[in-house]
């Protein structure tokens, strides 16, 4: 078991939500129950099952939870992608959540990695 509160990715994960929320918070009313909130549920989930897994007694079950978190990362820039398409996003506004989409989604595969190497985190 972890504290996953002392891993830097599950920190820039914290922030991603941060950043995440102050963007969707100007998507179209409408949208509050569609794009606004999957763009939230996915976001939020990366850093989840960073938490998740870390609770775990099994670096396979952790590897496992982190993965999961890459899949999360994914449906985000998928949702950032819908949004930027539908202009609800600049392309100033979407670079800078990919960018940090992609820094936490690198985060995690070197930390799969790392773990599959045998090394402890």
């Amino acid at each position: 078991m972890q504290d996953f509160k002392k891993l830097l990715v599950w920190q820039k994960s914290f922030s991603f939500i941060t950043n995440t929320y102050k963007y969707t918070s100007s998507f179209p009313a409408d949208e509050k129950y569609g794009l606004t909130s999957q763009t939230r549920r996915a976001v939020i989930s990366i850093s989840n099952n960073i938490a998740e897994g870390c609770g775990r007694f099994t670096q396979n079950d952790l590897v496992h939870f982190l993965q999961m978190s890459l899949g999360s990362s994914n449906e985000v820039e998928n949702c950032f992608l819908i949004a930027n398409s539908l202009k609800y996003l600049t392309d100033e506004s979407f670079n800078e959540l990919n960018e940090q989409n992609t820094e936490v989604r690198r985060m995690l595969l070197s930390l799969i990695d790392k773990i599959r190497k045998g090394n402890k985190i």
